[in-house]
Order: C-alpha cells, then sequence, then structure tokens
C-alpha cells in the first residue's frame, strides 16, 4: 500500500516539488507491534508507510544486534518478500560490515532495487556498495550510534549547547561526509537537523531523512524547511499530521 498522491510516482529519496517528505516506518510500526518482527513490517503496510526501514545483522537476519535478536527474528529474505509484495519501498539499515553484496542480492533477488535505499554508518561500506549496484541509493547514518544515542532521550544524553554546536559545523563537514562515503542520503538524528543543514545538502543533490521523530510538531517543522523522509516509530500518526 503506497499512500495516495504519491504512489504513482516511482520511488525517489528526493522530495518532489509540492508533496510531503516519505513516512519512514522505523523498523516497522514498532509502537503496534515488536520492532523488527514480520507483524511491525505488516502494521507499517497496513499504517501507509512509504518506506519500510529494518536492521539487518551479519547472520542477514532483521534484528538492531546479533546479540538482540528475537529467537523468531525473521531473515532478510523473509521481510523482503513480505514488502515486495505490498509496494512499500525499503529502507536497509546494515548493522555490520561485509554483508554490502548478500543485501544487494536480496534486494535484486526481490526486484526491489528501484524503490529502496541501503543505510550504515560506515562510509567505506557505502563504497563497497556502489561496485555491489551503484544503482541502489546510499544513506550514511549521522552521527554513529556507538552509545545507542537514539534509544535514549535528546539533548538530556547531550546537552543542547552540543547539539547546537554539532548543527553549526554540520553545513561545512557535509562535503567530507558526502565525498568519503558517496551518500545519496545523509540519514541524520533529528538534533542535528537544521534549514541550513538541509540546504546545504540539498545544493549538493543530497537528500536528507531525520530519525526518529515520534512529536507531530517535530515533524511538521521538518517538512516545512524541507526534509526529504521523516523515520518514525508512528508512520500511521506522522502520516496524518503530514497529509497526503
Amino acid at each position: 500500500m503506497q499512500t495516495a498522491g504519491m504512489d504513482q510516482l516511482p520511488f525517489s529519496v528526493h522530495r518532489r516539488p509540492n508533496t510531503r517528505p516519505l513516512v519512514i516506518a522505523h523498523r516497522g510500526a514498532c509502537l503496534v507491534a515488536p520492532p523488527n518482527s514480520l507483524a511491525a513490517f505488516a502494521a507499517a503496510i497496513e499504517a501507509g508507510a512509504d518506506v519500510a526501514e529494518l536492521d539487518v545483522t551479519a547472520s542477514l537476519r532483521v534484528g538492531h544486534s546479533e546479540a538482540e535478536l528475537a529467537s523468531d527474528a525473521p531473515t532478510l529474505d523473509e521481510v523482503l518478500a513480505l514488502l515486495a509484495a505490498s509496494g512499500v519501498a525499503v529502507h536497509v539499515d546494515m548493522k555490520a560490515e561485509g554483508i554490502e553484496r548478500a543485501v544487494v542480492a536480496a534486494l535484486m533477488q526481490h526486484d526491489l532495487v528501484g524503490r529502496s535505499v541501503v543505510s550504515t554508518t560506515w562510509p567505506a561500506s557505502l563504497r563497497r556498495l556502489v561496485h555491489s549496484n551503484p544503482d541502489v541509493p546510499r544513506a550514511l547514518g549521522y552521527p554513529r550510534d556507538r552509545l545507542s544515542v537514539s534509544r535514549l532521550h535528546w539533548p538530556r544524553a547531550v546537552t543542547r549547547v552540543g547539539a547546537a554546536a554539532l548543527r553549526s559545523v554540520l553545513p561545512v563537514r557535509l562535503p567530507v561526509l558526502a565525498a568519503i562515503s558517496r551518500a545519496d542520503v545523509l540519514a541524520l538524528h533529528h538534533s542535528m537537523i537544521s534549514p541550513k543543514v538541509v540546504l546545504a545538502a540539498h545544493r549538493r543533490g543530497i537528500a536528507v531523512f531525520a530519525w526518529t521523530v515520534n512529536d507531530p510538531v517535530v515533524a511538521s517543522r521538518f517538512a516545512a524547511i524541507g526534509v526529504d523522509g521523516i523515520v518514525t516509530d508512528d508512520p500511521a500518526g506522522i502520516r496524518v499530521v503530514l497529509g497526503e
């Protein structure tokens, strides 16, 4: 199920004129079902998400890390089969290096290259993706989530002053980040995003995804400054906020 008004257009990581940002279901609709479960991805489809984001580990099972895999964690193949039949696009977040070829092969097997994006925090991994299949859009996650920043309340974990400092230098860092990673998308923690950051990225032809955004006010603000995709635990709610 694709969002009305956008389902007739080919998938693109770049926001088209007069459209809203992509609504990207973070690990499926994980407010409704366990994250990265088949039930969560089915719920994301039902919610009308444009894209379903999933984490894939070194064993090609879907979960945030090998240590956290549920006993019934689905395989990458199982999740892609479900999403391929739905029409929803796929955002594969690689949690390990060295699986680039396997991920691309799985996308090709399910005919998903044309409606997918693959992300990681390792620039070298994105460069390897170019050699595996240059047609797969590549996203660089930033900052690297080594300390599970995405699971903490921001800016309790990092001060507002620190976040502001990072935002101020990011427009300068963007060319370097893009060059070393060959990224088509910068997938940024929501605290890193500002109008200057979005403008700097767009000037270089780079899309911007914001993660993880569940606050309707924040989602609306990001839509207004031109963010291309909003990663959320609540795809149904954010879709209502952003409209069709």
